[in-house]
Parts: C-alpha cells; sequence; structure tokens
C-alpha cells in the first residue's frame, strides 16, 4: 500500500509541476507610461518645445518587450468638417505634424546604454521594419532618451514617467 500511496504522490507532483507556469522576468520597461516632455536640441544646443507646450502621450510595455507609443502635440487644429476624410491641407499638416505612435518590441543593450526599437507599424511609414537605437536613461520611474538626429540637426528627446 506504501508504495501505491508513493507512487500516487509522484504521479500528482509530476502533474502539477507540468501544469505550472515557468515565471516570466519582468521587463524593466514594462507597465504604463505617461509623456512628461516632447522636446528637441537644436544644433546651437538650445532646448525647444518639439509637440507645443502642453504634448500627450501613452507608452505601454508588456514583460515581453512588446510596446505601443503615442505622443500627441495638443495644440493639433481640429477637422472643421468632423470628418477625418474630409480635413483641409492644414488640417491634414497638423494632424500628421503633430502626431508620432509606432509599436513593436524594444530591448535594451545595457552594454551600449541604449534602447532598441525594433518597429513594426508606424505613423510615418519610412520606419516600418526599421531598428532605430537610442541612447537612454532609466531613473527609478522616469525613462528619457534621444531620437535618432533629425535631417536639419536638432535631436527629439522624449521623458516618461511609470504610471504603473
Amino acid at each position: 500500500m506504501k508504495t501505491l500511496t508513493g507512487a500516487l504522490v509522484a504521479m500528482l507532483a509530476g502533474f502539477a509541476a507540468r501544469d505550472a507556469r515557468v515565471p516570466v522576468h519582468a521587463f524593466p520597461l514594462q507597465g504604463t507610461w505617461t509623456l512628461v516632455a516632447a522636446d528637441q536640441i537644436l544644433p546651437d544646443g538650445e532646448t525647444a518645445r518639439d509637440y507645443g507646450a502642453n504634448p500627450k502621450g501613452r507608452l505601454i510595455v508588456d514583460a515581453r518587450g512588446r510596446y505601443s507609443l503615442q505622443i500627441f502635440k495638443s495644440e493639433r487644429l481640429p477637422f472643421a468638417s468632423h470628418s477625418k476624410a474630409d480635413g483641409s491641407a492644414d488640417e491634414f499638416r497638423s494632424a500628421v505634424l503633430g502626431s508620432s505612435t509606432h509599436y513593436g518590441t524594444i530591448s535594451i543593450d545595457e552594454r551600449a546604454g541604449m534602447l532598441v526599437f525594433s518597429i513594426e507599424g508606424a505613423s510615418f511609414p519610412n520606419w516600418e521594419g526599421t531598428t532605430q537605437r537610442r541612447r537612454y536613461e532609466l531613473d527609478g520611474g522616469t525613462l528619457r532618451y534621444q531620437v535618432p538626429p533629425r535631417a536639419g540637426g536638432s535631436v527629439p528627446i522624449s521623458v516618461w514617467r511609470r504610471v504603473e
């Protein structure tokens, strides 16, 4: 009887081990982040607002490094027609230049101090399918990184605060 009980306990333990979830180590950027600043460093070293006085945005990162990022200029022109398809040239320009959205996967190259964005989809189609490396600082609940320099030489800076 003791042999049968031992076998039963071993079998149940085997089933429990098979069904146990393997713990996933949390990705350091995992969570929901809100935009604090979307500025740019100009070629002369001055800092200027890039998305207006009160930009808004959200960055969501899961445990495996999948992300979704949105940045919006608060001062975008509303569409007078209330129809996305019937905007004026100025309304379309304001909507496009006043927003930046993309999603994909993000990883950290700790040795180089870089975030690595593998961009799957973006509001700027030229970024789709690209990989961008961005110098970053993570200080507690604040993430700050530099976007690659623009053609005119300015360097966008994004600052995020963790909310979850």
